[in-house]
């Protein structure tokens, strides 16, 4: 396996990634952009988040395909954080095909991830994962990541 910086050749392999990850997350949330175009919005989102903020992403491959993603962005924390740990970074998307998890990519991914961050003076990495998404949860606290904040949502009804 290799993990390496994005490229712009590996657009449609994300793309794959990032409608399959739609559709695995829509059972979770019941709001994913299921839509042909939905992934290709889903990507664009995430990785014009990554430029704006400086960070990165990187992908694995195994038998010259790519299997996986990271996409990591860094932040500041508002100022009720203390002032010396408020450098972070954040995984924005992460994914590793089906047939390629359980065999360390998404640690070795993460692992290219922290020592970016830690280089550019991140104290803390952070990640987030939809509510009732067991699997995604396991592998991140496997990784070490801890709960940290609890986010709840509400439904409202549309506008009369």
């Amino acid at each position: 396996m290799l993990v390496r910086p994005l490229r712009p050749a590996d657009r449609a392999a994300l793309l794959e990634h990032a409608a399959a990850l739609n559709l695995h997350e829509q059972p979770f949330s019941g709001d994913r952009n299921l839509a042909p175009d939905g992934a290709a919005a889903s990507l664009d989102h995430i990785l014009g988040r990554v430029a704006a903020t400086g960070g990165a992403a990187w992908v694995a491959e195994a038998g010259g395909q790519v299997v996986g993603h990271l996409c990591l962005t860094l932040d500041t924390m508002p100022a009720y954080v203390a002032a010396d740990r408020r450098a972070i970074a954040y995984v924005s998307d992460a994914y590793v095909r089906d047939a390629a998890r359980g065999r360390g990519i998404f640690r070795a991914l993460l692992a290219e991830a922290e020592a970016f961050a830690a280089a550019r003076g991140a104290t803390r990495i952070m990640i987030g994962l939809l509510a009732g998404n067991l699997l995604a949860e396991r592998a991140y606290r496997a990784a070490g990541f801890q709960p940290y904040a609890l986010e709840l949502a509400k439904d409202l009804p549309p506008p009369a």
